[in-house]
């Protein structure tokens, strides 16, 4: 739970408790926040605070309901019956705090209970029932004085013509259930049978799709190969479409008008018409550094490519059929939907164009510089893949050094495990980015879409200019049924820190759609000085190619700006992968270099991990093994640690959490909450060769 979420409180005069805790819902949501309630031997819970007063979502009683502790943070009530509710705190303390005043109210609402049946009893005795007043009405019909017996023997009338009508009614609506029992019976009998015949033939349908789907796959593949035809463009998941389609912006004149910004250059670029080849004597791009040894240097000869991925069929119809009933979290996913990288690998795929910020560090506009920054950030989507990586274990690391040929370095390790956690720090040519990341999904049947939390940052050492930025969301399409294909869509903010304060970007990442005449991926941004005013304008498509401008002049109105630019710059363009990379992930030149084998690395490097290893070398099903007694060996150390947690509250001791080895939590500027930042000592003690602070995890 996050730090701002409000706390549960207890009363002083009475058990009750009242804050946000996780209640679990279904396999496709899982766990949602909820407020919960605790009243008079009830827990009730609401959606938020404001529903208190008028709607409650459900309710519990703690008479006779039983209380019992799962793990470190989850508990379960149940009533014995159909009602169980499963709970998740933030933490131990707040768990024991609700488990201990549940347990109170349960013995308050018994003794409550008790208290009124004692009542109910001396009560019998002192006010005679409804049957005795009868009775006794009856016994008094026996007296001489008319008036009093005519007064008595009406009373009885009443209560007799009162019960007469309730005994019919009761035997009336007795008939009518029997009847539509013997009536209906057969057809509801038959209405269920039917229902039960009609799923049973769609999960066969469905299952004969998927196994239809994997055979025109593979029919498919085999025609690519036999014919050479070009295969997709490996990460970006393109469509090959004709020229005109995938036109770049001309730069003679652009006219846009709405949400499009208005421009006019003030003299014509050439024409960048082809996505696929650019010619880059005819624009100005600032050039990367290579990839490949120069004449100056001698670098080490690295990798271009890794071992053809194999043709292991999954048959996923009877993988999802033996997920049912399990909890997510511990169903082992076998490495048949992964490639072999980990996460952590692959957020160091976002500097392949680092580049970009050596270039920032050159300038001494800032605007300038955050259009490079903007331009950076575009281009970590480029590396895009459908393929899942590798989970982290909780203290994996990974470090990066391409110092000597690509100018920056990097470390990451995995800070958390629930939630998954992972922190970056890389240190470049003037520069240092870091960041702290983790995300939120939302499976939404046909889709799923990943939204990222945490921010990013970098820092010119020159200057001293900082800047921050989040990521936008992530869609993954045709989750069931169809091709996979990725599209990233919303708005990134970036702003600046410290001496750069006032200055900040926008910049929008257009979603597909199939009813568009324009380019698809495409981004447009703005980058504004201190007074709000447009200094430089971007736009481009996030798999392909960014140019950036600086803006003359500005007219129109707030609704429909025109801007007069100088000629657009392409600043970044696409390395495409290999055009046989479909056999090996679709991985670019770097991807393949970032599980290579390297020397003097800590002990929990994810080069070092079996099972990633076993797969990039075709070796699926010992890697599957390996895979499950990591995971298992994960949760023996979680439970180990758990354990330890109980038996320091029960003890009144404090027990210390999770600390990560190479990144500290401090307060960062920019966000109210504490993140992880790189405590400077990883190449030190990678210098020493000193890992004996690394935790065993292979």
């Amino acid at each position: 739970m996050s730090e701002n979420n409000a706390k549960a409180t207890p009363e002083k005069k009475d058990p009750e408790m009242k804050g946000w805790l996780l209640k679990w819902t279904n396999y496709i949501k899982g766990y949602q926040r909820r407020w919960f309630v605790l009243s008079n031997g009830v827990l009730s819970y609401y959606r938020n605070q404001a529903e208190i007063n008028h709607t409650c979502r459900g309710t519990i009683s703690l008479h006779g309901a039983l209380i019992h502790t799962v793990d470190s943070c989850t508990f379960a009530i149940s009533n014995g019956g159909t009602q169980t509710f499963h709970i998740k705190a933030g933490n131990e303390v707040e768990r024991q705090s609700w488990v201990t005043a549940l347990e109170l109210a349960k013995a308050k609402a018994i003794r409550a209970m008790e208290s009124e049946e004692e009542e109910e009893e001396e009560t019998a005795q002192v006010v005679p029932s409804e049957e005795l007043n009868t009775v006794r009405a009856l016994s008094e019909l026996e007296t001489n004085d008319q008036e009093q017996l005519s007064s008595r023997t009406k009373i009885v009338n009443e209560r007799a013509t009162l019960f007469r009508i309730t005994s019919n009614a009761m035997i009336n609506a007795c008939n009518d259930y029997l009847s539509t029992a013997e009536t209906q019976g057969h057809k509801w009998s038959k209405m269920l049978l039917h229902e039960r015949e009609q799923r049973q033939r769609l999960e066969d349908m469905v299952e004969q799709l998927a196994k239809q789907h994997t055979q025109l796959e593979h029919a498919a593949q085999l025609n690519v190969q036999q014919n050479k035809i070009m295969p997709r463009h490996g990460n970006s998941i393109m469509t090959v479409t004709s020229d005109d389609e995938n036109e770049f912006f001309d730069a003679e004149e652009n006219m846009c008008f709405g949400d499009e910004l208005l421009q006019e250059t003030v003299e014509e670029e050439p024409s960048t018409s082809n996505r696929d080849t650019v010619d880059r004597s005819s624009v100005n791009i600032p050039e990367p550094i290579t990839l490949t040894p120069t004449n100056s240097i001698v670098l080490r000869k690295r990798r271009t490519r890794i071992p053809d991925k194999p043709n292991y069929p999954l048959n996923l119809w009877s993988f999802m059929k033996n997920c049912i009933g399990k909890e997510l979290s511990k169903i082992p996913m076998p490495v048949n939907f992964n490639e072999p990288l980990s996460m952590l690998q692959r957020l160091g795929e976002d500097y392949e164009y680092a580049y970009l910020l050596d270039k920032a560090a050159q300038t001494n506009d800032k605007c300038e510089q955050l259009s490079y920054i903007a331009a950076f950030a575009i281009t970590s989507y480029s590396t895009t893949r459908t393929s899942k990586p590798f989970n982290p274990l909780l203290g994996e690391t990974y470090e990066c050094d391409r110092t000597d040929d690509l100018g920056w370095r990097m470390i990451a390790e995995q800070v958390s495990h629930h939630p998954p956690m992972a922190a970056v720090h890389c240190e470049g040519r003037g520069w240092k980015c870091w960041q702290e990341f983790t995300m939120t999904s939302k499976f939404r049947g046909k889709y799923l879409q990943v939204i990222p939390l945490g921010n990013a940052y970098v820092e010119f050492t020159a200057s001293g200019n900082k800047y921050t930025w989040h990521k936008v969301t992530t869609t993954v399409n045709n989750i069931i049924v169809g091709k996979l294909w990725v599209d990233h869509h919303g708005e990134m903010e970036m702003k600046g820190l410290k001496s750069a304060a006032g200055i900040n970007a926008r910049i929008k990442y257009i979603p597909y759609s199939y009813f568009s005449r324009e380019q698809q991926r495409r981004v447009k941004g703005e980058v504004f000085d201190e007074n709000k005013s447009v200094k430089w304008l971007l736009r481009g498509t996030w798999d392909t190619k960014i140019e950036i401008a600086k803006v003359v002049s500005a007219n129109g109105t707030t609704e429909n700006p025109l801007y007069k630019t100088s000629p657009f710059t392409t600043v970044w363009n696409r390395r495409l992968p290999e055009p046989d990379s479909d056999k090996y992930y679709g991985f670019t030149v770097l991807a393949c270099q970032l599980n290579e084998h390297e020397e003097n690395v800590a002990p929990t490097d994810s080069r070092l991990r079996p099972d990633q290893r076993l797969m990039e070398e075709g070796k699926w099903d010992e890697s599957n093994v390996q895979k499950i007694r990591l995971e298992e060996k994960q949760r023996a150390k979680r439970r180990e640690r758990e354990s330890e947690a109980e038996s320091a509250a029960s003890a009144g001791r404090p027990y210390p959490p999770y600390e990560s080895i190479w990144f500290t939590r401090q307060k960062e500027e920019g966000v109210e909450s504490v993140v992880h930042i790189y405590n400077g000592r990883y190449w030190e003690h990678k210098r020493d060769q000193d890992w004996s602070i690394c935790p065993d995890l292979y």
